[in-house]
């Protein structure tokens, strides 16, 4: 995302020192749980998507309706790491630009890896990655729930760029991972995931074990390609079902309707917000 919690420049480094190349991973990811539960049905929005590090004025947000060039919007809902005040975030904003017709697209920052190289407030580590993804998916549901995001809405988990080969690190992130996703769906919440397609989006798509992960995964490539599907990193029978998103261009300011806004851009076709 943008430079809220790692410098733009910070960031690339951290990509690269993770490493581009991935292998192709196995297994199709679960949308739910197999409980009894009854579920919502899945709002899916497919089409061009921003976010941004502040939730925009609602007058601000008409305007680039209006435009008509995006039509999801992702809003940092919570977590101790989230980097910027959230001033216009509220129910009633919520509700006002659900009505403009935005789809909105959840985003929390939750507890972050030991081995990552931030000043990022809550880390977990390997004897406290379960207990704070299950706490940090119980405070995402009920941030979200306070801003009026239903059940059956999705969540994503934005976890930032790690050193992946790092074994006990990387597997500290999946365990935290399993435990926010096993949680989220158990008060019938979707579960996703953001991250680096040569970090935390790798570390999902290619895991052996597919138990717990979530459904849904939004990966930051920046080529500039408004796809989640040619330049899909993995296995293709992964994520299939309105399941991706990418981040393909970041840090670009644009005016629309006499609002300037600097965001990131993103193609999505996945679950967002169930609102009203």
């Amino acid at each position: 995302m943008s430079d809220h919690r790692l410098s733009r420049r910070g960031r690339y480094i951290a990509w690269a020192t993770a490493g581009v190349v991935v292998a192709a991973g196995a297994g199709i990811a679960a949308q739910t749980s197999m409980a009894a539960t009854t579920w919502p049905a899945q709002k899916t929005y497919t089409g061009r998507a921003f976010d941004t590090c502040t939730a925009p004025s609602l007058a601000a947000m008409k305007a680039w309706k209006s435009d008509g060039f995006y039509g999801g919007a992702a809003v940092y809902i919570g977590g101790r790491n989230r980097g910027c005040t959230q001033a216009n975030l509220t129910a009633s904003w919520v509700t006002s630009v659900n009505a403009a017709g935005w789809k909105l697209i959840p985003l929390y920052v939750g507890a972050q890896p030991p081995c990552q190289t931030s000043k990022n407030p809550e880390r977990f580590t390997a004897s406290t990655a379960a207990s704070l993804g299950a706490s940090n998916a119980k405070d995402a549901v009920a941030e979200a729930a306070a801003l009026g995001m239903k059940p059956g809405s999705a969540i994503y988990l934005d976890m930032e760029p790690y050193d992946i080969t790092n074994k006990a690190c990387n597997d500290a992130v999946l365990t935290y991972v399993r435990s926010f996703t096993r949680t989220l769906r158990a008060k019938v919440y979707r579960a996703g995931s953001y991250g680096f397609s040569s970090s935390s989006a790798k570390a999902i798509a290619t895991a052996t074990d597919r138990t717990d992960l979530p459904g849904n995964l939004w990966y930051a490539l920046w080529d500039k390609k408004n796809t989640t599907t040619t330049d899909w990193p993995w296995d293709p029978k992964l994520f299939t079902d309105h399941s991706r998103g990418h981040q393909y261009m970041v840090n670009s300011k644009e005016t629309r309707g006499g609002y300037t806004l600097t965001v990131d851009r993103n193609a999505w076709d996945a679950p967002v917000a169930i609102v009203g």
